[in-house]
């Protein structure tokens, strides 16, 4: 069983970190469409290191996962918050 841990943040902090996770997801997402198409669309992107489009999907998803959950307990919270 894996280990859970409670972080405290500012609203703003999160933000910034779940930002920063949406960039990576994207850039991995970018990486498996590459993979897919062999074609590079967008020239600002760097393309990430992987073996193939199905590694690159499982690394944007496990990005995507923890976003999902983070947005979920922000949004539980705020919920929880407009109630008192």
């Amino acid at each position: 069983m894996s280990k859970s841990y409670l972080i405290r943040l500012e609203e703003n902090d999160l933000g910034q970190i779940i930002e920063g996770l949406q960039a990576r997801e994207e850039s991995w997402r970018k990486t498996a469409d590459y993979f897919r198409s062999g074609y590079n669309a967008d020239d600002s992107f760097a393309i990430e290191e992987c073996n193939d489009e199905h590694e690159a999907d499982k690394i944007a998803q496990f990005y995507s996962r923890i976003i999902q959950n983070l947005e979920r307990q922000r949004d539980e919270q705020r919920n929880a918050g407009s109630l008192a």
